[in-house]
């Protein structure tokens, strides 16, 4: 077998081996969104997401925070949070990122925050609970990052926030 086929197969065993694990502990709590090449991602809901994202850190070695996004889908009345993670300590995960995502309610997008589990999310929430309305409950300064305190708007990132030239 050439040197890339080895690592072609080396990486799928790794893969296989993290949503193995990962649907060992969750079971139905958690379901495997997709699995591309060094990318996983998990859809899990709010109920769940600090046991996911402890048992990713302290189990598999998911210890750095890499990024929060969020997607507003107004047609469906969601909004998609989604974190980034990888390693810096498991060498045999170094190159693959986890995403957990979860599905809030447009209308009341409420969640843990995971400070307490990834302390480098905490400017990412703010950042998102400032462009969509996220509210992080239990974040130790959620509070606005870049807007005018005074900002009296809509969230600038939601889909009917309007912006002059925007198609409607």
């Amino acid at each position: 077998m050439s040197q890339q086929g080895q690592a072609d197969t080396d990486q799928l065993i790794v893969e296989k081996e993290v949503v193995d694990k990962v649907t060992a502990r969750f079971g139905e709590k958690v379901k495997v969104a997709y699995v591309k090449p060094r990318r996983i991602r998990f859809n899990v809901s709010k109920d769940h997401i600090i046991d996911l994202a402890r048992f990713v850190r302290d189990e598999l070695g998911f210890d750095h925070p890499i990024s929060v996004a969020g997607v507003d889908y107004p047609k469906n009345k969601m909004i998609d949070v989604v974190y980034h993670v990888g390693s810096c300590t498991n060498e045999r995960y170094r190159s693959f990122v986890l995403a957990f995502a979860v599905q809030l309610d447009r209308d009341d997008p409420v969640m843990p925050t995971l400070t307490p589990v990834y302390r480098g999310v905490e400017y990412h929430e703010r950042e998102t609970f400032e462009m969509l309305g996220v509210i992080f409950e239990g974040h130790p300064r959620l509070e606005r990052l870049l807007l005018p305190e005074d900002w009296a708007d809509i969230p600038p990132l939601r889909k009917d926030f309007h912006i002059k030239g925007r198609e409607e």
